[in-house]
């Protein structure tokens, strides 16, 4: 009997030390509450630490970054597009005490998030025309290799004025008062992803369908621009060889004709009387055929060989 009453008095005494004692990890921070209310200070440092058991409890509450991840919505730019919007923000817990008596929970403090961040979106998106929340600065778009001068004259976006890092950090600006009062910290918001609703997205392919195909006749039309000047610089090229050529034969022929006809003189200068009837053969044979007929005066030069031949018959 004795060793059961014991027993139970170091099971009593066991259960009351565990009561007693929590420990805090680095990404905790406690509260203790007594019936409900919180006491002392918050616990944000690691270690072990002492309560009243059954009485007083230990309320562990996050002291890492949190995420909060925003509902897609269709919100209207200032300039009468309507997109859909879709946010994360990443958020942290600062005072324990005042989130306790505030939101109590994390669930509790995402409805209050949701609340807050959601209304503080829809007011910026709606503020600005639709590429200060597409683009942050007015830098040259990657695609100039694929005409971005005619994308611009054909579809201008306009000039960015504020950027959608001043749009976030507005938005920051604006919910991060409120959130105070739960002791919570905004520490980022980020446009995660944006969208046109269906019906713009329809318009808009087609526009850009139509804007690649202009691009790409332009680059047609530059190629069979670029065509035909090297097909002139082939059939100049080709001119200038063939015409060179014609020359250097010309050249070699009259070289060789005078050539020839050096050979004739020396040849034909032996015997002038032979030559002079060579060549009188020869213009016969040119002007006269079988059907010529022959009218000779006794004193023409042109038919003396002729005549010589006539007058023997």
């Amino acid at each position: 009997m004795k060793v059961k009453v014991l027993i139970g008095l170091i099971v009593i005494i066991i259960f009351i030390l565990f009561g007693a004692v929590y420990v805090v990890d680095e990404t905790e921070q406690v509260v203790v509450t007594q019936f409900g209310k919180a006491i002392g200070k918050p616990k944000k440092d690691p270690g072990l630490y002492f309560k009243i058991p059954i009485i007083q409890q230990a309320n562990y509450f996050p002291k890492n970054l949190l995420e909060w991840d925003g509902d897609p919505g269709q919100i209207p730019t200032l300039d009468k597009t309507f997109i859909w919007v879709d946010t994360f923000a990443r958020w942290k817990i600062v005072d324990p005490l005042k989130f306790f008596e505030t939101a109590n929970n994390v669930v509790n403090a995402l409805g209050r998030l949701d609340d807050i961040i959601d209304p503080a979106v829809r007011n910026f998106v709606t503020s600005y025309p639709l590429i200060e929340t597409v683009r942050m600065t007015n830098r040259e778009l990657d695609i100039r290799e694929a005409g971005v001068d005619e994308v611009k004259e054909i579809s201008p976006l306009g000039e960015v004025k504020t950027g959608r890092a001043k749009i976030t950090q507005g938005i920051m600006a604006q919910a991060q008062p409120k959130l105070a009062k739960f002791g919570i910290e905004l520490v980022d918001v980020k446009i995660k992803r944006l969208n046109y609703v269906e019906q713009v997205q329809r318009s808009v392919y087609q526009r850009m369908i139509a804007e690649r195909k202009q691009i790409a006749e332009k680059f047609r039309s530059e190629g069979k621009g670029e065509a035909r000047k090297v097909e002139g610089d082939k059939e100049k090229e080709m001119k200038r060889i063939t015409s060179g050529a014609y020359r250097k034969a010309q050249e070699i022929k009259g070289k060789a004709d005078a050539e020839a006809t050096k050979i004739y003189a020396q040849a034909y200068g032996q015997d002038p009387d032979f030559y002079s009837f060579i060549n009188t053969l020869d213009i016969y044979k040119e002007t006269l055929d079988k059907d010529s007929t022959l009218v000779l005066s006794t004193d023409s030069e042109f038919f003396k060989y002729m005549k010589g031949y006539m007058g023997e018959r």
